[in-house]
Parts: C-alpha cells; structure tokens; sequence
C-alpha cells in the first residue's frame, strides 16, 4: 500500500480555524503528487443526483457554506472530486488515498459534517456495479451517517462502523442493522466516551467473523484517526498502535483486498504517524509510531458490552460469531 496524494486537495480552503483544514495534509511534509489524476466528475452520479453535484458546484462558485459546519471555496468542487477520483484510484491499486474534505457524512443528496461527495461511497458503487461485493470498515470516531444511510438497504455492501456513541451525528445505535434486503448489513459498534485500545481491538475481534462470512471481493477501510487520544473533536482514546494493528489485522484477513481512504483525524501533529502506522499495518512492515497502549476503567467496559449484545442478539440472525 502506497500514499496516494493530489495537491488539487489542498484547493478546498475552509479557512485556518476550520477544523477540517489544509493544515491536516501540509502536515505530512514533502510527498509525492500522483503524477495523473483523471477528472473525478463523471464517477459522482454513481451515489450522487445532478441536483447535489450541481449544488455544491454552486456553492463552491460563491465560496457559499452548504450548512453551519461544511465551509466550501472556489476551489473546493475541483478539490472534492479529486478526493473521489482518488479513491477510486487508491481502490484499483490497493493504495490509501490522502484526500479532503473528506466523505463519509455526505448524503446521496446532502453535503453533511465537512464532507461535500461521499468518497468511499463512489468506489464502493463502482466496484458494486462491476459486480463486486464490498466490505467498508469505517473506524473513524465519528459515525459515517452518509455512508451508513447510502447502502442501508442493500445486501452487496456491508457497512461496519466502530464510532463514539453518543456523539455526533447521534445515530448509529446498536439497533440500526439495515432495512429490508440489507437487513444484517449494517454492522454497528457503539463506543462509550474513554473507549482505549483494549475496546477497540475486542470489537473488532467480535465483529470480524460477519465481515468474513460477507467473503467481499472489496474491502475498505474508511479510515478516520480522530478516535486517537490526542484528537480534539472527541474522547475516545485509541492509540496508533491500534492503527496499525488493523491495517495489518484487515490485510491478513482479507489479503490483496484493502484499500483505505483518509476521513477525519483533526490533531495535525498526531495524523500523520496515525496513517503511516496503518499503512505500515496493512503492508507488514513493524509499528514505526508506537505509543503506549491504553485500558479502558470498568465502567467504560460495562456499557460497551451492552451495546455490544444488543448488536450482537439482532446480528446472530445473519452470522454466526
């Protein structure tokens, strides 16, 4: 797994004391562009109707806000579709595409939570229609609602979140499992607020039996590193040793399969070591960041483990664990 990168990602200015800011990717230094990068425009009717992608044309025109939290500039509808085209890309190569703004919040029809088209989303649909069935792990410490929302009725994506619950966006409750053909392919694991590594891994490791029944031919990683520790915007606390242990847990299990897609992460010291441990993960290669690992207290464990069998009782009718 290679770093995938574009500077036209850096077009998307939401200005300096925006969370999701350009600062999030100057932060890696000196990389290496992608030489070509095609258009990413015409892949956004896979996911997307004309009226969004003709809305967030607009409101990047007038450097508008598409709602309270998703800035937009003049040059963020070139940024966004970049950031999808080079997800598709990093899927086709089984590379981590570096991109922003990011995508999981993003509706069919609906910019939402910094993101402006649902990058994961996109390459998930392509590959679909290529006949393909696709696993999407998103282990950002926000629900990805957008993503969630996109393939909640379809039993050809399975869509895994590990998140802080309660928090932003508010759904993703251990209850929410599909509907109708995609009922039990919609995998939600809750996590209290001070969740460590220990959580982390234990869910992954209970969870991990669906997603390898699924057998997908795809699997994504809709990798987002503001559940680390350190990271502003949440209290979970995960370290970049877990990044790294499911890079590697997601390659041995699903060999040749993963790619993975930048989402949030808001601490511009700690990203950069947090997608180099996960890429270090999933190419085999030893742990370059370590931290020390943390525990969760007993209360934390308690209510995890409740959500956890709450999932777990509606799920059993699907998979076995």
């Amino acid at each position: 797994m290679n770093i995938l990168y574009h500077p036209s990602v850096l077009d998307h200015d939401t200005g300096a004391t925006h969370p999701e800011n350009r600062r999030r990717i100057l932060g890696f230094g000196d990389l290496t562009p992608t030489p070509e990068l095609p258009d990413g425009e015409p892949y956004l009717h896979l996911v997307h109707p004309k009226s969004h992608i003709e809305t967030v044309r607009r409101h990047s025109a007038a450097a508008e806000p598409l709602d309270g939290d998703t800035n937009t500039s003049t040059g963020s509808f070139k940024a966004a579709a970049a950031a999808v085209c080079a997800t598709i890309m990093a899927m086709e190569r089984g590379d981590f595409a570096l991109v922003r703004p990011p995508g999981h919040h993003a509706y069919r029809d609906a910019a939402h939570g910094f993101c402006l088209f649902n990058n994961v989303a996109v390459a998930a649909q392509k590959a679909v229609n290529e006949g393909k069935r696709v696993l999407i792990l998103d282990f950002d410490g926000h629900l990805g609602d957008g993503t969630m929302d996109i393939f909640y009725k379809t039993d050809q994506v399975m869509y895994w979140s590990l998140h802080q619950y309660p928090a932003y966006p508010g759904n993703g409750s251990p209850v929410e499992i599909g509907e109708g053909k995609g009922r039990g392919f919609t995998i939600n694991c809750p996590l209290p607020g001070g969740s460590g590594d220990d959580i982390f891994r234990h869910a992954v490791e209970y969870m991990l039996p669906a997603a390898i029944q699924f057998q997908p031919d795809v699997v994504a990683a809709s990798a987002g590193f503001d559940a680390h520790q350190f990271d502003p915007l949440l209290q979970l606390r995960a370290t970049g040793n877990f990044f790294h242990w499911i890079g590697k847990t997601l390659q041995e299990t699903f060999p040749g399969k993963v790619f993975g897609v930048l989402e949030g992460g808001y601490n511009v010291e700690e990203l950069p070591g947090c997608v180099y441990n996960f890429v270090a993960g999933v190419n085999g290669e030893p742990l370059p960041h370590p931290e020390t690992p943390t525990t969760s207290g007993l209360r934390i464990w308690e209510t995890y483990e409740m959500y956890l069998h709450q999932a777990a009782g509606l799920l059993m009718k699907y998979w076995k664990f």
